[in-house]
């Protein structure tokens, strides 16, 4: 069984587990932004260095990272300018014609990628079947590219009306740049997002050329840094949909990497619901600078076909940037252990979505950060170990953390004679813990589901010191802490199969349901998917198929799962069962169309090396009472720890409340139960 490595590049920071055998070995780093490989070869060493591996005893490298969605949200991806059809230059502006915050007249709506003197046109035009009504000129193409250059662009986005039915007229566009200027970075909408509606296409193809040239050049740095480390192996990325594909289509389609690292995590949850028999699930992914919730129903997370970037407005729906890529569905707000606690001019305490990050990071690590964090709450209220942060790579400054949280949050809070730290930290613990109880909550309505009755499973640096508090708001009576939590995204990544999904619009109404065209698109599909899954996947592939159905004249459409024998009679009853199912009832009398289809190919993820194993008792269970503090090492299968407790762990703690008992089960996870609740 060869090694395996597994990196998250995170906000605050890089998790790399090495998986040698059924052991795993584990280190975080402090991610180095200017240069993130730096931080990843930092951690690859040290993790070689405990386990006793050589560079050349790696066998597979598994990589996700955050730096898309950062370049992103901080807007300091590639200078991008977009070619589009005559007339339609102001798509990316008009957006949605809707205001997502309907009261408020002071809306701010997302800013486009790219500037519109930077959006150029030419005179094409394909109808909606594909055919070209007014044919493209390879001049017109060209007398673009002194524009280009003088403009200083370095990556461009091709998307023209209806380039999803007929791609010609981009692609002959990609060959004239591409002669023309051979260093242009260029992507196609209808390669990256080859479906219907417009503004969501464009949207998706901007911001794959925005990043396409600076996650290029990371990958081509990282792969010659480890090759130059004896790391010679394959390298595989993991992408926002939960699966692996090759670094050759992440630098082609990085816009599919924007939810890597907390996909991963989702994975990781939604095995550990399998292995324990777990049929309904929230997990609980907080690390340095956000925390991520996703339901998991059945073992299995929900999976979607849009996301939005930096949603600016409260997180509502609408004020981010929206891409078209395959995505596990979930809910990120800004609530991490880096998060900035403040106080308005209303008095009361903000808690993110600024984050301290890791540069310089909070007050406690000493690095000359300031502001006071949800991380300097917890140090003052006992949950952290000074000298075991982060595995002992950060000794923590307990008193740098209590003066911060005096200055920014007690002295403009209170009216009190003398300041004190504690008060303001737990006013700081108890508002995040409530923002993330809101937004699961939130996200559990936006899906029509309920929290009741489900099971938290909590990972992430700071996600076990907070897991308990939370599951109590939610009314949530079990907590489930996995082994080696603290970098639980990465753990998942080895979890994860290699897979890669095609989509293609292809308009169709059931009653001119014609299946050999169909028949013809999907295998187009397979052989797509094939090409990119097939040189790195071992063993049989699984495909599944997805149509995307809805009543004839209704604006929105739903996932229905194709039957293995097409036909528009077994389509109909599996999107009649998809909607009531949904919906609760059926509209009788209605045509069904089809809009879009999907095509997944993956590996089987049950080939992949376990990430969790079954442990043998050291000792017979004992109960733990009485003691504040346990050291996680220390416990065995069927140890019980009682409340109130913190058992310590080189990369988290897990806080055990006065009215919580824990237990070790036989895969070393920490089981909470609230003893109230559960009675």
């Amino acid at each position: 069984m060869v090694d395996r490595v597994a990196v998250d590049i995170g906000g605050t920071f890089t998790d790399v587990v090495l998986e040698t055998g059924q052991r795993h070995v584990t280190t975080k780093v402090l991610t180095s932004h200017a240069q993130p490989a730096t931080a990843v070869l930092q951690g690859l060493r040290q993790v070689l260095a405990q386990a006793g591996r050589e560079p050349s005893d790696v066998g597979v490298v598994l990589h996700g990272t955050t730096l898309a969605t950062n370049a992103l949200i901080e807007r300091r991806g590639a200078r991008t300018a977009l070619i589009t059809t005559e007339g339609h230059r102001d798509v990316l502006e008009m957006a949605f014609e809707n205001r997502f915050e309907q009261y408020d007249i002071n809306v701010d709506r997302p800013q486009p990628l790219v500037p519109r003197h930077r959006r150029l046109t030419v005179r094409e035009r394909m109808n909606a079947d594909g055919e070209a009504l007014t044919p493209l000129r390879a001049e017109a193409v060209r007398a673009l590219v002194p524009t280009l250059t003088e403009g200083g662009v370095e990556s461009v986005a091709v998307g023209f009306l209806h380039g999803y039915a007929n791609p010609a007229h981009e692609r002959m566009a990609r060959d004239v740049l591409a002669a023309a200027l051979p260093n242009l970075s260029i992507t196609l909408a209808s390669d990256v997002c080859p479906e219907i509606r417009e503004f969501e296409r464009f949207s998706t193809a901007c911001a794959n050329a925005y990043v396409k040239p600076l996650m290029s050049r990371y990958l081509a740095d990282l792969q010659e840094r480890l090759t130059a480390l004896g790391v010679v192996c394959p390298f595989l990325m993991m992408t926002s949909g939960g699966g692996l594909t090759s670094v050759q289509a992440a630098r082609e389609f990085p816009i599919r990497l924007v939810e890597s690292g907390p996909a991963g995590g989702a994975i990781l949850a939604a095995k550990i619901a399998r292995d324990l028999q777990l049929n309904r699930v929230v997990s609980l992914d907080m690390g340095g600078t956000t925390a991520k919730i996703c339901l998991i129903d059945d073992g299995e997370p929900q999976h979607s076909r849009s996301f939005e970037v930096d949603r600016s407005y409260r997180f509502r729906k609408g004020s981010g940037l929206p891409v078209r890529i395959p995505v596990i569905e979930m809910v990120e707000i800004g609530a991490g252990g880096g998060s900035i606690a403040s106080v308005d001019r209303l008095g009361r305490i903000q808690v993110g979505p600024q984050s301290a990050g890791s540069e310089p990071g909070p007050a406690c690590y000493g690095r000359g950060g300031r502001a006071a964090t949800v991380t300097d709450a917890d140090l003052v209220l006992g949950r952290l170990d000074a000298s075991r942060f982060a595995g002992g790579s950060i000794v923590l400054d307990t008193s740098a953390a209590r003066a911060a949280l005096e200055q920014h949050v007690d002295r403009p809070w209170r009216d009190a004679s003398q300041v004190d730290a504690v008060p303001a930290a737990e006013a700081v613990s108890e508002i995040v813990d409530e923002n993330m109880a809101a937004a699961a909550r939130a996200h559990a309505a936006e899906w029509g589901k309920d929290m009741a009755g489900r099971t938290l499973i909590a990972f992430g640096g700071a996600a076990p010191l907070h897991a308990a508090r939370l599951a109590e708001k939610l009314g949530l009576a079990a907590v489930v802490v996995p082994e080696a939590a603290g970098v639980g995204s990465a753990l998942g990544f080895l979890a994860a199969p290699i897979a890669f999904e095609v989509v293609r619009s292809r308009h169709m109404l059931l009653s001119a349901f014609d299946a050999d065209a169909v028949a013809v698109a999907l295998a187009d599909m397979r052989a797509e998917a094939q090409a990119v899954v097939g040189p790195i996947a071992t063993g049989e592939l699984i495909e599944s198929r997805s149509a995307y159905m809805r009543y004839l004249g209704q604006g929105y459409e739903i996932g229905v799962a194709v039957p293995t024998e097409l036909s528009a009679a077994t389509l109909r009853d599996a999107f009649d069962a998809a909607y009531a199912s949904l919906y609760g009832r059926l509209i009788a009398g209605l045509d069904v169309e089809v809009l879009s289809w999907t095509l997944t190919l993956r590996s089987d993820a049950s080939t992949s090396t376990p990430t969790t194993t079954v442990h043998e008792r050291s000792h017979a269970p004992q109960l733990i009472a009485g003691v504040r503090r346990v050291a996680r090492e220390t416990l065995a299968i069927g140890d019980r720890v009682r409340g109130p407790a913190t058992i310590v762990e080189d990369q988290t703690a897990i806080v055990l409340p006065a009215e919580y008992d824990a237990h070790i089960d036989r895969r070393g996870n920490v089981v909470l139960a609230n003893v109230v609740l559960a009675t």
